[in-house]
């Protein structure tokens, strides 16, 4: 058990944030659910990890903007003190198209915006870390930054940037008593991002996978979890694929 870590769950209003919230808090911790725009769905959240015994807390911010970011943890810090385990879940817009027809604002928007956030939410939660001699840091990649598929190239572009920051990080922070891992899903059913896929891109998506089906955003969770908890004490600058062996690496 994590009895008393307080975590901060980027982006978790619905799919792998959620899940991955309500695990965090049936494991002892005690949970921020970020969101920007879903507030009744990060109510939601809030109120079935209190059904099931646990603490949370719905927090607004724009995890792009630092002051927001800053404001956010202030007001965690005032309810709980600092943040012990940071999981940056937050998707950030992105377009889906050929590179032949993308602009460079379209391209470069994205890595700017995706790397600006996990900039600013590390920023914020490193001091208490710090402190602490403790920390956790997990960020959310994709298996499309290892392996391309049409259309996904801003995304996918953008993941590889943030694990390889991640990677940095976790050789910068691993004296201060901090890791830093990534957890790069495979196509995941019940999120936005399967929702534009159609019946026969799943169905083909499927056969490629050993295990038979598509990750449930719990599946992601499990991962997320161990990174975030005690026991994970000497495995820093990794990437898990969560992805049911269609891609292996």
């Amino acid at each position: 058990m994590t009895t008393g870590r307080v975590a901060l769950v980027t982006g978790a209003s619905r799919g792998i944030g959620a899940a991955t919230a309500s695990l965090l808090a049936a494991r002892g911790m005690r949970v921020v659910v970020n969101y920007l725009h879903s507030g009744a769905a990060a109510d939601e959240v809030v109120a079935g990890i209190a059904a099931a015994g646990g603490r949370a807390m719905a927090v607004r911010a724009d995890v792009r903007e630092a002051a927001a970011v800053d404001g956010m943890i202030e007001q965690v810090r005032a309810a709980w003190g600092g943040i012990d385990v940071l999981v940056h879940n937050a998707l950030i817009p992105y377009v889906i198209k050929p590179f032949k027809d993308m602009t460079w604002e379209e391209l470069g928007g994205k890595l700017d915006d995706e790397l600006r956030a996990a900039f600013a939410v590390t920023k914020a939660v490193l001091p208490a870390m710090t402190v602490k001699g403790w920390g956790r840091i997990i960020y959310l990649g994709t298996g499309l930054s290892r392996q391309p598929r049409e259309g996904m190239i801003a995304l996918g572009t953008a993941k590889a940037a943030l694990t390889q920051f991640a990677r940095y990080l976790a050789q910068e922070l691993g004296p201060r008593g901090i890791t830093v891992n990534v957890v790069e899903p495979g196509p995941v059913e019940d999120t936005r991002m399967a929702d534009v896929l159609d019946k026969e891109h799943k169905r083909r998506q499927v056969a490629a996978t050993p295990l038979g089906r598509l990750a449930h955003p719990g599946d992601v969770a499990q991962a997320v979890a161990f990174y975030a908890g005690e026991d994970n004490a000497f495995m820093t600058g990794t990437t898990a694929a969560v992805n049911g062996g269609m891609a292996m690496y």
